[in-house]
């Protein structure tokens, strides 16, 4: 069984597995501006559950950014998160209101690796899900992501989006809660 498990565990994929893709991925230059994104939640069984679309406002100043994601789903719920990134070489760092502790990530190539835990409400209740996010920047416009569920280490669903950069430009003010004013003072 030992060597099994060390086959599996070498397997896995890494971050730096991308090297060197392009074009390079840096959060800071795609995450500015206006963006939009299209995606769906997956079931443990691959069944899409949900499918949503989301309005995302991004701004960075040095190595601190924000950013306003407003998720329009199409059941008619609304859901918002305000990221505050911290930017580190190729590593990054997070939190947001719904994200327990912070998330870390790290960029190689076109990709990038982000894992957290995040806050969901599920049948009135909350679970803490682990996320293994992958980010893939497939042209200056267009980043592909593909996020991983689990709780206690098995697989609870998927979620993908396309993320479209529309502008360098937002198209709206940020969230009052979410403004780089904020994170400047706070950190």
């Amino acid at each position: 069984m030992l060597p099994f498990i060390g086959f599996l565990s070498s397997c896995a994929v890494s971050v730096h597995d991308y090297k060197q893709r392009t074009p390079e991925l840096d959060l800071s230059s795609f995450f500015h501006g206006q963006l939009e994104a299209y995606g769906i939640v997956q079931d443990y069984r691959g069944r899409v559950i949900r499918q949503f679309k989301a309005d995302i406002v991004a701004d960075w100043s040095d190595n601190k950014g924000i950013l306003d994601e407003v998720f329009y789903f199409a059941d008619g719920e609304v859901q918002r998160r305000c990221w505050q990134l911290t930017k580190d070489g190729k590593r990054y760092s997070g939190t947001a209101g719904d994200v327990i502790g912070t998330a870390y990530g790290e960029a190689s190539g076109n990709a990038l690796n982000w894992r957290y835990t995040l806050a969901i409400p599920v049948k009135g209740k909350v679970r803490h899900i682990s996320l293994n996010d992958w980010m893939f920047l497939v042209d200056e416009n267009n980043l592909i992501n593909k996020a991983s569920m689990s709780k206690f280490g098995l697989g609870v669903g998927e979620i993908t989006l396309n993320i479209h950069k529309l502008s360098n430009d937002a198209q709206r003010e940020l969230s009052p809660d979410c403004s780089l004013a904020l994170i400047n003072r706070t950190k």
